[in-house]
């Protein structure tokens, strides 16, 4: 909500309307008791021109709690983004500052969370795929005269959020707007678009706690969560029951509206019930709906070496810094309690964990260490070389797979396409691009690269020596083979017909 449209709210509420604005009080939504003057301007004309958007809002909260158009879109001149319209100064954008107004609690989670931080990716390695590599500056609109590439704005941009350009009149640049990136960065400086996850203008709680609507952005090959999900367990209840979950509750408390199945929101965002002292744990308590979505991951598995979120936290400047990854376990935990029994719980923790653990020591550190050697043998340019695209897809895309898969329970994802794509890419493709980059250095004329290519073969014999990777030079001691042809006896034992 707008400044001028704050004292349109603080008129209707009278001295109710005034405290709306206080800020030890503002965690709460309010309504008004009548519709705006403003606002039903507003409807005369959009009732007949925008049909569907009129539509919407009226079967919204927002309706039922008289907040229309101008409560959201009016406008104080000089705001960077507003303009005249019929009288009325309004903008566009309904940004996250204007949600708080109302919904300060959750714009202030969000505002903390990684989520409103997407726009970043905007100064990342994959975005120098979606600008450089896949495309050009072909895209040219007014505030992007020396253009733009158009795979960046219809692609990265519209998940991660852009930064809105204002163009004269209050009219928003094309190559920015249509934009609900997650991230998305508006006019007024605050970051992130509530309607990524509530689409305007209806507004849902239901929608948003659909898996559907996480799966706008995460899926495809590098954070396949909605394909994880299906694949699960949870998501195999969810399709079977999903219309017995009571998703348009206004409550929707696990364990308590609902349990036959989880969806995203369930586990990373709803509230949960309190729980009294068993012989196996003491008492739970109750956890509020939170807009902060790394507050129940324990792990972050984004980097090619999963962190710890409080690092991450940390390296962005939120809050989360202050919250340890042992008390987020614990949080999911106590949603994950409410349909598993502990020893479940706990035991799912351990195989988690212990994938994480492989990946990262047979995989994702050396691996870094190789690529790193490797980089003075290399064409300076990023993505110019063989070696560049070998590593980002084995920890960008199949490494993530797998860490995603088992943070979830999808066994194929961490499987078939993860550590056995990860392991594949490393010793058919990895591995031989070293051995060629440490070809072409020792051969080389510079005593620079002749030196790199030392020190890329020492490491690599050393990787490829470890137990972790002596298989790949058929150095299985006498010992590891027998156990491997014991077990194998054993197997054709038990099931032999």
């Amino acid at each position: 909500m707008k400044s001028q449209a704050a004292i349109v709210l603080s008129a209707a509420l009278g001295v109710a309307g005034a405290l709306v604005l206080a800020p030890e009080i503002r965690a709460q939504a309010w309504g008004l008791p009548t519709m705006s003057e403003q606002t039903r301007a507003c409807i005369d004309c959009h009732k007949v021109d925008n049909t569907g958007v009129y539509q919407q809002w009226g079967s919204s909260k927002h309706y039922r709690a008289s907040v229309g158009c101008y409560e959201c879109h009016g406008a104080a001149e000089g705001e960077p983004d507003a303009f005249q319209h019929e009288g009325q100064w309004i903008a566009t954008i309904v940004s996250p500052k204007d949600c708080a107004r109302c919904h300060s609690r959750e714009a202030e989670e969000f505002a903390s969370s990684h989520h409103s931080k997407g726009g970043r990716i905007m100064g990342s390695l994959d975005n120098v795929l979606a600008e450089v590599v896949e495309g050009n500056r072909g895209m040219i609109s007014p505030a992007f005269q020396k253009g733009n590439s158009a795979a960046a704005v219809n692609g990265c941009w519209q998940c991660h959020g852009s930064e809105v350009k204002v163009l004269p009149g209050g009219k928003l640049d094309p190559a920015t707007w249509p934009n609900t990136g997650i991230g998305r960065i508006n006019p007024d400086g605050s970051e992130g678009s509530c309607s990524a996850c509530h689409s305007r203008h209806s507004f849902s709680s239901e929608q948003a706690r659909n898996p559907d609507n996480c799966g706008k952005c995460h899926m495809g090959p590098d954070h396949p969560q909605i394909e994880i999900f299906y694949e699960s367990k949870h998501g195999v209840a969810y399709r079977a029951f999903k219309d017995k979950l009571n998703m348009d509750s206004s409550k929707w408390v696990v364990g308590e509206d609902y349990n036959l199945a989880p969806t995203c929101a369930t586990c990373h965002m709803s509230a949960t019930p309190s729980r009294p002292a068993t012989k196996s744990r003491p008492a739970i308590a109750a956890m509020p709906i939170t807009h902060d979505v790394g507050m129940r991951i324990s792990w972050n598995n984004r980097p090619a070496v999963s962190v710890r979120p409080e690092v991450s936290d940390k390296k962005m400047g939120l809050p989360g810094a202050d919250v340890n990854w042992e008390t987020r376990r614990t949080n999911m935990k106590t949603v994950c309690i409410n349909c598993h029994e502990q020893q479940w719980v706990d035991n799912f923790y351990v195989q988690y964990d212990g994938l994480i653990d492989l990946y990262h020591e047979k995989f994702a550190k050396p691996g870094l260490e190789l690529y790193s050697l490797a980089k003075p043998l290399m064409r300076p340019a990023e993505f110019a070389n063989d070696l560049a695209w070998t590593w980002f897809e084995i920890w960008h895309h199949e490494g993530r797979r797998a860490r995603h898969g088992a943070a979830m329970m999808g066994p194929d994802y961490t499987h078939w396409h993860g550590t056995y794509e990860v392991a594949k890419h490393f010793y058919s493709k990895m591995v031989p691009e070293l051995e060629e980059l440490v070809r072409q250095g020792s051969t080389s004329n510079d005593a620079k690269k002749v030196a790199a290519a030392e020190a890329l073969q020492k490491k690599l014999d050393e990787v490829l020596t470890s137990d972790n990777h002596r298989w790949y030079l058929n150095q299985l001691s006498a010992e590891e083979l027998k156990e491997r042809q014991d077990r194998a006896a054993e197997f054709k034992k038990r099931y032999a017909q």
